[in-house]
């Protein structure tokens, strides 16, 4: 009877071999779960915002990953031969997990720092005639919170927080920012070859095929903005149904979400202090 078992098959997604005693296999063991974190976040952001910038991106994720499968079946080279003993599966060249994470790198980077176009301030006429009277031509900054402490308090504190924290991100915090993205597409690729899934050459071939893929899709997603074919798919009834939008790319959805609850928030106060009267 035991003959007619089936034997079972292990789901290799997230089947990582590590040393437990070395801490450096461990992390990068975490760091080989970047590329399936990254999906959760594109599908929550998709969920959640219904944009057409996030919805473009993992498409070109999604083309990305297809590219690497058809790149590996062509050039067929093995991974390492002690990987391949311990049960390592598929082609290794280019590695997928390097070519995931440098694209996304990249698209993030080119649309922090090239597409996106924030507004000038989120903070209302009043506030930065204020900051301006008080010596601050560029807005409020962190800097000046000692100072704000020194002049007013933590009621000033918290007044200049909340003014530094409606201004939109800087061209510097954008590039710190994509250079943060860029740190963890390097340590991703790196954690390839430590856990000794991939060859350096691997690595290099997956993460060059990652940032090439990334400005290809740049170009096509910025020729379907300019034909105006994204404007002509988001009129479909399905895109409509879906609520998507196109708004990402020169606002902030968060400060939108918070000037509305401020506008029902004052009506709100309004109303309750014309009861109390």
């Amino acid at each position: 009877m035991s003959d007619n078992i089936t034997p079972l098959a292990s789901l290799s997604l997230t089947h990582v071999y590590y040393n437990p005693n070395d801490p450096l296999s461990h992390l990068c063991a975490f760091l080989a779960l970047v590329p399936q974190a990254l999906c959760v976040v594109y599908a929550t952001l998709l969920w959640s915002t219904r944009e057409a910038e996030v919805l473009l991106m993992f498409l070109g994720q999604l083309t990305c990953e297809l590219i690497n499968f058809v790149l590996k079946r062509l050039i067929k080279e093995e991974r390492p031969k002690h990987v391949i003993s311990t049960g390592g599966k598929g082609y290794g060249m280019p590695s997928s997990h390097a070519q995931f994470a440098v694209f996304w790198a990249v698209a993030l980077g080119l649309f922090l720092m090239v597409r996106h176009r924030p507004p000038r301030s989120h903070i209302t006429k009043g506030q930065m005639q204020k900051e301006k009277a008080e010596g601050e031509e560029e807005g409020p900054a962190l800097v000046d919170v000692p100072r704000r402490y020194k002049e007013g308090g933590l009621r000033a504190v918290n007044a200049h927080l909340e003014a530094y924290s409606h201004t939109p991100w800087s061209w510097a915090q954008r590039a710190v920012v994509s250079l943060a993205a860029g740190v963890v597409a390097v340590l991703v690729a790196w954690s390839r070859i430590y856990l000794g899934y991939h060859t350096p050459k691997q690595v290099l071939a997956g993460s060059a095929a990652g940032a090439v893929s990334a400005v290809a899709w740049f170009a096509v997603t910025y020729m379907v903005r300019e034909t105006g074919l994204l404007a002509w798919g988001l009129e479909f009834p399905v895109a409509r149904w879906l609520r998507i939008r196109d708004l990402v790319v020169e606002e902030d959805l968060c400060q939108a979400g918070w000037e509305k609850w401020e506008e029902r928030r004052i009506l709100a106060l309004s109303k309750l202090k014309e009861k109390n009267k």
